[in-house]
């Protein structure tokens, strides 16, 4: 049986993922920060499907706390077959000029430092089995920029930069690595946006509706199951809003 880690997972994107892959047979190390109660619900759901589960808290953001996630969903799951980087946080729409030090710091802590010190842990397990997939999420500022959204695009787009670069490095020992990068998703993430302005972006999308965690979480199960040679792409989740 496959096993995959899944960081910012207790909800949104993430939860969805989890489920379609509990779905699909897969074990699931479902990794929390804040959320105990809710990713643990979460594990004790998909073990009801017949699968393994567990919850795990570490901010991924610490270097070592992200090492001691990766063992912990080794050792309680037996391996690991696929890392998907989604834990990732947002500011509220604001211009440069007001983002502060500590803002612009939080944000490339969780989006990027945090998927690079996980895909660092979790790299020598998919090395020594000569297999993997990890998959990485952007959003679709990261492949265009978003105004007034300065810090999360630039955190984005690193997020899409490092995704080619391990493709590249890690291709060589059957590793492949991808980016989901998510357009308009109803999830808390944009829970800041009135009505008016979830109408207007959804007025924006070709195929003319928001999307759901669980569009993106079957463009993650895809790379991950579905797509053996593809690696160091962006698959963007859009509904047709970034083409």
């Amino acid at each position: 049986m496959s096993a995959v880690l899944i960081t910012g997972a207790s909800r949104g994107i993430g939860a969805a993922t989890a489920r379609l892959f509990a779905q699909k047979g897969w074990d699931v190390a479902i990794n929390y920060n804040k959320s105990e109660g809710a990713a643990k619900a979460l594990a004790e759901e998909l073990t009801g499907l017949g699968v393994r589960a567990c919850a795990i808290g570490a901010d991924v953001s610490d270097p070592a706390q992200a090492a001691g996630l990766v063992e912990r969903a080794v050792a309680q799951l037996g391996g690991l077959d696929a890392l998907v980087c989604n834990a990732g946080v947002a500011l509220p729409q604001q211009l440069v000029t007001d983002t502060t030090d500590a803002q612009w710091r939080q944000v490339f802590s969780t989006n990027v430092d945090g998927a690079f010190y996980t895909i660092r842990a979790a790299t020598p397990h998919f090395v020594r089995a000569k297999a993997g997939r990890i998959v990485t999420l952007s959003s679709m500022w990261g492949m265009t920029g978003g105004s007034c959204e300065v810090a999360y695009s630039a955190s984005k787009g690193a997020v899409i930069a490092m995704t080619r670069a391990l493709a590249k490095e890690l291709g060589p020992s059957g590793v492949a690595v991808n980016c989901v990068s998510p357009g308009v998703i109803a999830t808390d993430m944009n829970a800041h946006l009135d009505e008016q302005s979830m109408e207007q972006l959804r007025q924006e999308i070709p195929l003319e509706r928001l999307g759901t965690p669980e569009d993106v979480a079957a463009a993650i199960w895809f790379l991950c199951a579905e797509a053996p040679f593809v690696t160091g792409q962006v698959l963007s989740c859009c509904g047709g809003m970034v083409i």
